[in-house]
């Protein structure tokens, strides 16, 4: 697997910036649509109250309603941990969950999630469901999912390492994942060096424009003549 990676130092700051910020910093580079590149509301951060995290993709499609077809739970695809350690670190994990509706069964719990640790993982995400809350939460491994569950049921990987799609997001191997407490997006990789550097200049325009609200000689000419320059920016 050929992936595309940055530089470590180049990776840190994703773990200070919110997921809004960088949304809004990825939309100046006009790389994507401004509704693309993020899951939507079927996806939500288990743990709030921890910072972002960042890491690449490595992918993983289950079913929990059946039985699989050959061997009893995920623990029988031990080929899969194989794939894992094929993504460079960090590494987010991503699990589509095929059945309809999703996440009758937890894939990940307080076990999976210590194996998942160990390969070098610090996330997972997924349409499905997980479980074991405060013990994962513990651990500081975080969860982004569906819903929760009180039994694994029959969850096991059927196939692995290729592009899966998680509340309306696509991702692939390898892809950028940058997830808090908003939700999950990707960040194209040719940009992501340098979406870090715009985030400045964002935060500034937000404060002034916080600032002017909040002013006693708030008005709303001042307000429209604040706006328009930024419209013709961005070519509205």
């Amino acid at each position: 697997m050929n992936v595309k990676q940055l530089a470590p130092a180049l990776l840190e700051p994703y773990r200070r910036l919110s997921t809004c910020v960088v949304a809004s910093a990825i939309e100046t580079f006009r790389v994507r649509l401004p509704n693309a590149g993020f899951a939507d509301s079927r996806v939500r951060c288990m743990f709030p109250e921890y910072p972002p995290v960042v890491g690449y993709a490595a992918t993983a499609r289950i079913r929990t309603s059946n039985p699989p077809m050959q061997g009893p739970s995920y623990y029988f695809r031990t080929e899969w941990w194989n794939e894992i350690l094929r993504v460079p670190a960090p590494r987010i994990i991503v699990v589509e969950d095929l059945d309809n509706p999703p996440g009758l069964g937890a894939f990940v719990g307080e076990v999976h999630a210590s194996i998942l640790q160990a390969l070098g993982g610090v996330a997972l995400v997924t349409n499905g469901s997980v479980r074991d809350l405060p013990e994962v939460k513990a651990m500081g491994f975080r969860l982004f999912a569906g819903n929760i569950a009180v039994s694994h049921a029959y969850a096991h990987v059927f196939d692995f390492g290729g592009t899966v799609q998680i509340g309306g997001l696509k991702i692939n191997p390898g892809d950028l994942v940058h997830a808090d407490l908003h939700g999950v997006q990707t960040v194209p990789i040719e940009i992501a060096a340098e979406v870090p550097k715009k985030v400045g200049d964002i935060q500034e325009l937000r404060q002034h424009f916080i600032g002017l609200c909040r002013s006693a000689d708030f008005s709303l000419d001042s307000l429209r003549g604040a706006m328009e320059p930024q419209g013709e920016k961005n070519g509205r």
